[in-house]
């Protein structure tokens, strides 16, 4: 009988971890074209209007980008000092922005000419946005603490907020409600306005002595929820509730400093400091998917239809990501369709001949055919045996043992081996007879392995006839005896951790017993 290699076992191993949907949807968004700024790009929007041009504000000037070509087709430049905040109106028609000046410009996005300038504010101003609902008004938030509406066509204030005190850095108009704006600042508050009533009627955060100036915030389009960013952490605030704080949470080492929503605002991307942009689902606000980026994230914005996603950085740098969209229009123009598939014959009424196209070989030989009473005599490579396997065959058990104690051997078949040398009842004599240079590498398998579930049982087995074979030469080998103490500390770990699990295990049923007759 031919000998018979040793079967190494297989363990059950976990599922690799494979790109969620969620995750390859964001994987799309590749192709990033970096475009290099004189000075760090401070504010990305894109217009809510066809074709979505984007307004990128850098240095002293706003340039209007082609999101097609990632081309500058237009550039603002008409500013006395750094430009803030450039934001397109729903009509894709005029562009405010704001400077260090404390000058908010109002310019018509083809002539680029002024057609308003709103000069109220002391210092500079770093929020500039049209009104979703009411166009002809302007949201502007400085740093002399003041926010203010203001009515375009007259160039006059409508209101003017004071309850901040200190630098206004984030602010926008409510798309539910006109009346409604929603600010953050530096005094580590967040604050909802009523134009109506020229108050401030909501307060959120604030109230600790070690509160962190807020950076940016954010509302729902339902009106009902708003998001606030303090340092590394991202707050939700219900509105509904009178301002209280749902969850405090953070994904991020260091500030966050910018907040986008998605085109169905299912989707949250945060990017921060930390060279990160990360996506959460809004409802369970778990990250679904990170992207890294070469330098710290300043601002963040996402195209309407979701096709690009852009980011300006602290080092001047613009990043745009692009995704292809999938082709919905296929079902109207099936013809088009059908000769970008190559399969227009089957709209000509029939097949076309294979005309001009080259014939593949197939890779596979066919198979010798020969004569029914032909004798075919087939030979066969005999199999070779492993190093371990041809020491077993010449029942050399110590050799074999040692073969597999290597650091490049797989604790599979190191332990797969062993149980091979229990079945010939040749364990002993393989372990019997060995100095502290041969012993060493079989109490370090053990100490490794000796918490595995996969091999515990058999390392307990191994163990114990290891002590009852070297009790009588302990003490004579100090790296011996370290080792054995190792072992002896991992059982005893091992086992206080075991007891605590049956006492956790003991609380959990304890639980789900009175849950069960509750809901009886």
């Amino acid at each position: 009988m031919d000998y018979q290699p040793v079967v190494v076992q297989r363990h059950a191993r976990p599922a690799a971890a494979k790109h969620s949907p969620e995750s390859r949807y964001w994987r799309q968004f590749k192709y990033p074209v970096f475009i290099k700024e004189y000075a760090p790009v401070t504010s990305i929007q894109f217009s809510p209007s066809k074709p979505h041009r984007y307004a990128v504000t850098a240095a002293t000037r706003v340039q209007i980008y082609a999101p097609r070509t990632q081309k500058v087709t237009k550039t603002i430049s008409r500013f006395k000092d750094v430009a803030r905040s450039g934001n397109i109106r729903s009509d894709g028609k005029l562009v405010v922005a704001g400077d260090d000046t404390g000058l908010v410009q109002v310019f018509d996005i083809n002539s680029r000419a002024i057609l308003r300038t709103l000069d109220s504010h002391k210092q500079p101003v770093h929020v500039t946005k049209f009104s979703a609902l009411a166009s002809t008004q302007v949201l502007s938030c400085s740093d002399d603490t003041t926010v203010k509406l203001w009515d375009v066509p007259s160039q006059a204030e409508v209101v003017t907020f004071h309850a901040h005190t200190d630098y206004v850095r984030s602010g926008e108009v409510s798309t539910l409600n006109p009346h409604l704006v929603l600010t953050g600042s530096y005094d580590a508050t967040m604050r909802l306005f009523d134009t109506r009533t020229s108050q401030c009627e909501m307060i959120m955060g604030g109230d600790t002595s070690n509160a962190v100036p807020v950076e940016q915030v954010k509302m729902f389009p339902s009106g009902t929820m708003a998001l606030s960013t303090a340092g590394p952490i991202l707050r939700l605030w219900d509105l509904v509730a009178g301002g209280r704080c749902l969850r405090a949470f953070s994904n991020h080492q260091k500030t966050i400093t910018s907040l986008a929503f998605d085109g169905s605002a299912s989707r949250l991307l945060t990017g921060s400091l930390d060279h990160m942009v990360k996506v959460y689902d809004v409802s369970s606000y778990k990250v679904v998917h990170t992207m890294r980026y070469p330098a710290p994230v300043l601002c963040l914005a996402i195209s309407p239809d979701e096709t690009h996603i852009a980011a300006g950085m602290s080092d001047g740098t613009l990043s745009v990501r692009r995704r292809q969209p999938k082709a919905s229009e296929g079902a109207d123009q099936p013809f088009a369709a059908a000769l970008k598939s190559g399969a227009f014959e089957t709209f000509l009424g029939g097949t076309l001949p294979t005309i001009g196209q080259g014939r593949t070989k197939s890779k596979v030989k066919p198979k010798p055919t020969g004569d029914v009473d032909e004798l075919r005599i087939e030979s066969r490579r005999a199999r070779r045996l492993k190093e371990y396997d041809r020491f077993l065959k010449g029942f050399k058990y110590s050799a074999a043992l040692d073969s597999v104690l290597r650091k490049n051997v797989p604790p599979t078949t190191t332990f797969s081996l062993i149980q091979e040398l229990i079945h010939r009842d040749g364990l002993r004599s393989a372990l019997a007879g060995r100095d502290d240079v041969l012993l060493e590498p079989v109490l370090r398998l053990l100490v490794k392995h000796v918490t595995d579930p996969r091999f515990g049982e058999m390392v307990c087995d191994i163990s114990s006839l290891v002590i009852e074979m070297y009790t009588p030469v302990l003490g004579q080998s100090p790296l011996i005896d370290s080792l054995f103490m190792r072992l002896r500390k991992k059982v005893l770990a091992e086992i206080r951790f075991q007891k605590e699990l049956v006492k956790t295990k003991g609380a959990l049923e304890m639980i789900f017993a009175s849950a069960t007759l509750t809901a009886a």
